[in-house]
This record gives structure tokens, sequence and C-alpha cells, in this order.
């Protein structure tokens, strides 16, 4: 048994406190999984569906869409790609999970509506949204593309029972970092389960047996054996969403970014502790059991088993890299040669702040780095997406840095 230090005076939602204390007496003890799951996505007292502020300067953490709008317009560009491949068909379908404040598709749809028209005409934008709080901040912005039946909203559940299938895209920025993962420990030579339970200082962790063998079979999938005494985060939730993306399309591309590693990195024997941190008005901890309800928890993705589980399904690997070298493949050294060429049309202060703004997304250890992008198709027979620079260097697809990058009206940092 491992106390956490949970007797600070630090924030915390006593609602919320309270239901998972109960859940807890009832039951003796909960997996870590539940603990998160109730953590931040309660219905009414969970970290996402609080009213407070949890992207942006005012928030807890900033996300790549938050950064610069040029990350969504590169990203459009290889949809306007994607469009392409898939015959230009006229109902080419975006569905994001987990779009946040909204931000993503707002650059996207802006993007498309000014450089790329016929693309915008085609497509329909599904946001994916678990949250209760997002939906209201994302109507507002999206207003000017929702109005024209461009962008609809369904939960986890309807997109399910509705049994919606599409051709398109599905995009995911920064979501499966998030889903509620179990923890585990290597202990006398035999996988142990984290558990989370109650003394009389709040909980306290406590190791037993597994509570599903999926646990095991995880890591006897990956031919990897834990050292002792090494922790680690599996992340069981995206079996499913494989399966929810691979049963909803019929023709398409899988793009998934997010911060993580191939399964040899993340689970090295250095990680003794895991990867799982916690986001507090932009600084970083690793207890999750203090500020309940006002901060995030998250733990680094496991790339190989999302490749590798998608390929037994139908969903092929087309690239894995780094976010920096994406973004670079998408043309952003040009538009940062662009905006050069144009400084003279702009203030001295206005011009550094475009600049050091896009930087943030090259600066090496940064951004650019940790996040990785994993791009999968489904159903794509020989029609290649090209990954090279010159692809996206048609001077037709500059950005019109006047009229595009302020139409969204966002805090670039």
């Amino acid at each position: 048994m491992r106390e956490i230090n949970n007797t600070g005076t630090e924030q915390e939602n006593k609602e919320l406190k309270s239901i998972i204390i109960d859940r807890i007496l009832k039951k003796g003890r909960i997996t870590f999984a539940e603990y998160m799951d109730m953590a931040l996505y309660h219905p009414i007292h969970g970290y996402y569906n609080s009213p407070r502020e949890k992207i942006g300067k005012d928030g807890d953490y900033y996300t790549s869409s938050h950064i610069h709008p040029v990350f969504g317009h590169l990203i459009a560009r290889l949809l306007y790609q994607m469009w392409n491949i898939l015959g230009k068909r006229p109902d080419f379908t975006i569905a994001e999970a987990g779009a946040g404040k909204g931000f993503l598709c707002c650059d996207i749809l802006d993007y498309a509506r000014k450089q790329l028209p016929d693309f915008y005409e085609s497509l329909t934008y599904k946001i994916i949204e678990i949250s209760s709080h997002f939906p209201t901040f994302q109507k507002e912005l999206l207003k000017n593309h929702s109005h024209e039946d461009r962008v609809i909203w369904h939960s986890p559940d309807d997109f399910k029972k509705r049994g919606l299938r599409f051709d398109g895209c599905y995009l995911s920025n920064e979501l499966l970092d998030s889903f509620p993962f179990n923890m585990v420990k290597m202990e006398g030579e035999k996988l142990r389960e984290v558990y989370v339970i109650l003394n009389e200082s709040g909980f306290v962790e406590d190791l037993g047996e597994l509570s599903t063998p999926a646990l095991e079979q995880y890591f006897t999938n990956l031919n990897i054996t834990l050292e002792e005494g090494q922790k680690a985060e599996v992340n069981l939730g995206i079996f499913d969403w494989l399966k929810e993306i691979h049963s909803t399309m019929g023709k398409g591309f899988v793009i998934t970014i997010d911060y993580g590693y191939t399964a040899d990195e993340l689970f090295a024997p250095y990680r003794e502790n895991g990867t799982i941190s916690c986001y507090y008005r932009h600084t970083i901890n690793h207890n999750p059991y203090i500020r309940l309800g006002f901060q995030d928890i998250t733990a680094h993705i496991d790339f190989t088993t999302l490749m590798e589980t998608g390929e037994k399904m139908g969903l092929n690997k087309i690239i894995y890299l780094e976010q920096h070298k994406f973004l670079t493949a998408l043309g952003l050294l040009d538009i940062l040669e662009g905006l050069e060429k144009n400084k003279h049309n702009m203030s001295t202060l206005e011009y550094y702040k475009e600049k050091l703004s896009m930087k943030n997304f090259l600066i090496p250890g940064g951004m650019g780095v940790l996040f990785k992008v994993l791009i999968q198709e489904k159903g794509i027979e020989g029609l290649p997406l090209d990954m090279s620079r010159s692809i996206f260097c048609d001077k037709r697809l500059y950005l019109d840095r006047h009229t595009t990058y302020k139409s969204t009206g966002k805090q670039t940092s």
C-alpha cells in the first residue's frame, strides 16, 4: 500500500469527492480507471463537464490549435488531398472527437471556405463531444458555419446508436491521452493492478489482482515485461475506440494527434513511475488525488498498440511521425518564409507575434517533438497519401494572413 499526499489545501470539488468516496465505500475499492472516469467525466462535477476555463491562457493547458490558426490551416490542406483521393465526393465528412473550444474545426472550415471553396461545399463537419460545457462555446464560435448545416453535433452515444456511417476523415487532437486508464505495477515478478481505496488520510493506492485478464494480455501482445517495481498505464479504451471508427467509416482516413511513444520507449525500464501527469493553471504534477475536479489527468499514448490493432482491423498505417515534421511537410516553413517576405505590410509587434507563435511548433523538445501524428487509412486501394513537401506548395493555397488569421479572434501565445 502506498499513501499519496492528498491532504493539502488545494481547491477541490467536495461534491465530486463525496461521490467517489461513496463508490469506494460500496465496493471496497475501485480501479484507477473508474476513479479517473468520475474525476474527469462525471456528468455534473467532472473536470470536463465543469464550467471553469480549461484551455488557453486562463485555463490549465494549451493545445496546438490554441498556439496559432496555422495548425488548422495546414491540416485543411491535408484534408483537401484526402478529398481528392476519395474522388472529390460531394459528401465528404470530417468527424472530430473531443473538439474542445472548437478552434481546430473553425480554422479548418475558415481556410477551406476561403481557399478551397469546392472542397468546402462538399464537406460536413461532425463534432463528437462528451463534454456538456464545450458545445456552448463551439456553437458560438462556429455560428457562421453551422447555420449552413456545415457543422453537426453528436454525443459519443448518439454517434454509436444511430449507426452513422461516413466516408472521409476521423480526426482527433489530444483525445486519447484523456481516456480513463488502468494502472499496473510489477511486484514479485507478477503484474498487479493499482486500486484506489480510503484510509484516514484520504485516497490511497493499493495493489491487488488484475481486474481483467486484458491487462496482462496487453503486455503479452507487445512482448514486453515490466521491470520489478515499475508502474505503467494501460489504456484499454482505445480498443473500443478503434472498433467504433472501423464500424462507422466506409472509406477514408484516421488522423490521431497526441503525445506518446512507441511501446518500447513508453514502457522502457527508466519510466519506473509511468507517465501520468496532471495539469492545473499551466503547472504539472503527478498526483491525481489533489485538486479533484480542478485538474486534468493524462498519460502518454502507446502508438504501437494503435498501429498494430488498427492493422488487424483494416485501419492501415500510412504515416507515423513527430508533429513538427508533419507540419513542415504540409508547408509550415513556406508560410514562415512568406511571412518574412511580407513583414513590411505589418507592424513590428504584429510580425514578431505571428513568427514566434508559429515557431512554437518547431522548438526542439517542445510540442513539435512531444506530439506525434499517426495517419491510418481504410479502403483506400492503391491511392497513396503524398506527404512530400512539394505537394502542398501550390501558391494558390498560401494563407492570406490578414483575412484568415484574424477571423478566429484567438489569443496566440
